[in-house]
């Protein structure tokens, strides 16, 4: 039965002895493994901060290239607008008859309305009263 005891003592004190040695070795281990995890997570952090900066730096030179072309398209269209500008005006310079038609062109499809036409050396406008069909206040020619 000795035996036995001291088998059962050689057991115990094995484990008692694993326990210690697992005891040490977690004093040990977790602040190196808290070292290495912050570690692990710094660089995490500085990796997302680069690819984030990166985002940013593409984003900003797209807008840049962006506003670089539609100022370029801008311009484009204000040349052309100009040299428009230009080719209306030289027909015209010397072309009041033209201006002229267009006029009565515009308003010859207008019915029912009263139109003030400029007149005269000051400009002063010739009402057309008689144009519409009834007279507005409903008074006939003889009661006048």
């Amino acid at each position: 039965m000795d035996s036995e005891v001291k088998q059962g003592l050689s057991i115990a004190s094995f484990c008692v002895f694993v326990f210690i040695g697992l005891i040490v070795l977690s004093m040990w281990g977790c602040p190196k493994y808290r070292v290495y995890s912050a570690r692990k997570d710094g660089e995490a952090q500085l990796a997302h901060a680069q690819s984030s900066k990166e985002v940013a730096v593409a984003e900003a030179k797209a807008k840049m290239e962006s506003a670089a072309l539609l100022a370029q398209a801008d311009t484009i269209r204000a040349h052309g607008i100009a040299a428009s500008n230009k080719i209306i005006g030289q027909s015209l310079e010397n072309n009041p008859r033209y201006l002229q038609w267009l006029f009565l062109d515009q308003i010859k499809d207008s019915k029912n309305q009263i139109i003030y036409i400029p007149s005269g050396q000051m400009g002063m406008p010739i009402l057309e009263a008689n144009r519409l069909s009834k007279d507005p206040l409903g008074i006939s020619g003889d009661e006048k």
